[in-house]
């Protein structure tokens, strides 16, 4: 099973984790709510994860410019 990462906004690859993880506790998983939970993981048929997170240029673009939080889509 590997870990995918991929920005939510600009969908760039952020990393990979390809060695097998033993639990949700190792990646953290454990403390997401549920809603959370369901709007940044997916699960592949094969067991991957793919986790949406934010790169850090779009972190920066969001930190730059707060008012950016309030559209569904900034890149364009």
């Amino acid at each position: 099973m590997a870990v995918h990462y991929t920005c939510k906004h600009c969908k760039m690859s952020i990393g990979t984790l390809s060695h097998t993880v033993e639990s949700s506790e190792e990646l953290g998983i454990n403390v997401l709510d549920n809603s959370h939970r369901d709007e940044v993981l997916t699960y592949a048929e094969n067991g991957d994860i793919h986790v949406r997170a934010i790169c850090e240029d779009c972190h920066e673009a969001l930190t730059r410019n707060p008012t950016l939080y309030e559209l569904d889509s900034f890149i364009q």
